[in-house]
């Protein structure tokens, strides 16, 4: 079982002393979803150091997809990374896995998808290649992102950003197909 308690320490301790965790943010809304996001979490728990914390699953409206797309079945994950893990060698396995599990090459932006995983943040790392920019760009504008990861740790301030999860998410316009899915 994935679990979904705060991760041992990162409540209790200095901001300064604590691991700085890696963000995966999960997608998908092709086949079934609820069953392939929780495989992609299990595969990520098993990719991480310690510390592993899932978020539920949520419902999502699509954002900037094509017209028709079915709505998203989204998570967060949060974890202490592998000491030998970089941001770039865990994004080229977040890519992997999503081949592995029917992912294919877009060929229109934001198309519908049996699985989507994306690199949010390795800590406080910074990227700004063609291959990977750290921290993502929008998460901080997106609620499939900040709901979740807000139920995991309503403080947790995104590299880049001035406020935690939860008050970026307060500002965020309403989306009505937002909501908990229910097990």
């Amino acid at each position: 079982m994935i679990s979904t308690a705060p991760c041992a320490g990162w409540t209790r301790i200095p901001r300064e002393m604590k691991p700085a965790p890696v963000i995966v943010a999960l997608g998908a809304n092709l086949g079934d979803p609820p069953a392939t996001l929780r495989a992609a979490l299990a595969w990520l728990a098993g990719r991480a150091a310690g510390g592993f914390r899932a978020s539920s699953l949520w419902h999502s409206t699509p954002v900037d997809c094509p017209p028709g797309s079915p709505r998203f079945t989204n998570a967060v994950a949060l974890f202490t990374p592998r000491p030998e893990e970089t941001p770039e060698s865990l994004l080229a396995a977040l890519q992997a896995y999503e081949r592995a599990r029917g992912r294919r090459e877009r060929r229109v932006r934001n198309e519908p998808r049996p699985v989507d995983l994306d690199l949010i943040a390795f800590g406080a790392a910074r990227r700004g290649t063609p291959a990977l920019t750290l921290p993502h760009p929008r998460a901080h504008l997106r609620r499939f992102v900040l709901g979740p990861l807000a139920e995991l740790d309503a403080a947790l301030v995104l590299p880049g950003q001035a406020q935690g999860a939860a008050a970026l998410l307060a500002a965020l316009p309403p989306d009505p197909e937002f909501r908990r899915v229910e097990d």
